[in-house]
């Protein structure tokens, strides 16, 4: 408090050394000071430049990866949506033709006599098993394909967020952590 009494006292007196002896009062060294200056300008031109610049960039280019990934993950959930939807039509079209051959046996059934309706009715068992194990066929394929295309997809999601090369260890991996989470 008393230092600013002082300052405001020896502005007042208007003594053409009044900065002078404010210096001399705090103990500023003139040389000292202004060596410190520039040597903080340099360091922080320094900074800038090698410093604060590069890692500007590379949080602009990781900001603009991670806004790819999420637009890239955004269609690859529109890709898995249309490929279920297409899974699903294939099924309900592959039942409807199972119902269709079911009914056609029992028609045939019906129009054959009683000797040839046992006949009829093991054909139509046969036919109804053999649908069924087509149809069962077909989901599993279409299941391994789903499996197959859902595992690629993730590791390409995964390769783009992480912005590293997955070795094919971490592929398979990956792959079979998504395939187990579909089964369950």
């Amino acid at each position: 408090m008393n230092y600013i009494i002082t300052l405001a006292a020896a502005s007042e007196a208007g003594s053409e050394g009044g900065i002078g002896e404010i210096a001399k009062t705090f103990g500023v060294n003139w040389p000292l000071f202004i060596s410190q200056c520039i040597a903080f300008l340099l360091v922080a031109f320094l900074l800038k430049k090698w410093a604060y610049k590069p890692v500007t960039e590379m949080l602009e280019s990781r900001k603009k990866t991670i806004a790819d990934s999420i637009e890239n993950a955004e269609q690859i959930k529109a890709e898995l949506a249309e490929t279920q939807a297409e899974r699903n039509k294939v099924l309900t079209e592959a039942n409807q033709k199972a119902e269709q051959l079911i009914a056609d046996a029992k028609e045939a059934a019906k129009q054959v006599g009683e000797a040839e309706g046992q006949k009829a009715v093991k054909q139509a068992e046969e036919i109804i098993r053999k649908a069924r194990e087509a149809t069962d066929a077909d989901r599993d394929r279409m299941m391994s394909e789903l499996k197959s295309e859902i595992g690629r997809l993730v590791v390409e999601t995964t390769a783009k967020v992480s912005g590293k090369v997955l070795t094919a260890e971490d592929q398979q991996r990956l792959i079979d952590e998504t395939n187990r989470e579909l089964a369950a």
